[in-house]
């Protein structure tokens, strides 16, 4: 009988892609806030423009945090293909990393 995850976050490789996923939400929100800053701009709303521009940053480093994660996991992933490799346990070299997921 094999092990079926019950949460998204049961190994690593679904929680990399939750945080990949996450990564996409958070570029698509600042892009949303950058439009409306500009709108805010033009209509000379300034408070406006203070709060999106805070929260532009407050999305920034965000960003920053779940690039980090992106990174640790994917190291994690790494690490555990190369430790089962050298075991020779299932699941080892032969599942190769996804173009685009070595982030």
């Amino acid at each position: 009988m094999s092990y079926q995850p019950e949460t998204p976050f049961d190994n690593i490789e679904s929680s990399h892609e939750y945080v990949a996923l996450l990564a996409e939400a958070l570029d698509e929100a600042r892009r949303e806030v950058e439009a409306e800053i500009a709108l805010a701009e033009r209509e000379t709303a300034e408070r406006r423009k203070e709060a999106l521009l805070l929260v532009s940053y407050s999305l920034a480093k965000l960003n920053l945090h779940i690039t980090a994660s992106r990174r640790l996991l994917n190291n994690l992933r790494t690490l555990r293909r190369l430790l089962l490799a050298e075991r020779g346990l299932p699941g080892g070299p032969e599942k190769e990393v996804v173009a685009g997921e070595s982030d």
